[in-house]
């Protein structure tokens, strides 16, 4: 199968939106910058694409203008080892970002992100049906997840 490399359109911020995301993920850098030329539709020296990789992904940021912000309906997910690496995730997107329901936020640039502990798809998932429903009631309460409080929650334990 091809590579495939995700394309962000932004509308002028593609610079500074590398530059945040490389400085939150490891093993991360910033690639080529193509700038506008004279003549064209941004103005001369403003990047028209950005390449940078995070931990290992190819991704591309296109400075095209006002017209096709984002939404949420593309996200990526971030499958996180434990709590303390989704709460890093989880608090550098969301400064100067919001934050939205069941480890949902949009980072400060509109990109919408899915901080979730690997172990949370577990317990969503658990064999006996009532801890599975008691673990999804749990993570749908919530904004940031805490992996603790919906293994409570999934063994009938109140807070």
């Amino acid at each position: 199968m091809p590579k495939q490399i995700p394309c962000l359109w932004f509308d002028g911020a593609a610079e500074q939106a590398a530059a945040h995301y490389t400085s939150i993920f490891p093993n991360s850098a910033i690639g080529e910058v193509t700038r506008y030329g004279p003549d064209m539709p941004m103005p001369e020296g403003t990047a028209m694409t950005v390449s940078f990789t995070l931990d290992g992904q190819d991704y591309v940021g296109l400075n095209g203008g006002p017209q096709f912000p984002f939404t949420e309906a593309i996200s990526f997910q971030i499958m996180c080892a434990d709590q303390e690496e989704a709460d890093h995730y989880w608090n550098r997107l969301t400064d100067g970002g919001e934050e939205s329901m069941c480890g949902w936020l949009k980072d400060r640039f509109g990109v919408s992100w899915q901080v979730v502990p690997t172990e949370l798809t577990t317990l969503l998932n658990d064999p006996d049906p009532g801890r599975a429903r008691r673990a999804t009631e749990a993570m749908l309460q919530m904004r940031r997840i805490d992996i603790e409080e919906i293994k409570r929650a999934a063994d009938g334990v109140s807070a």
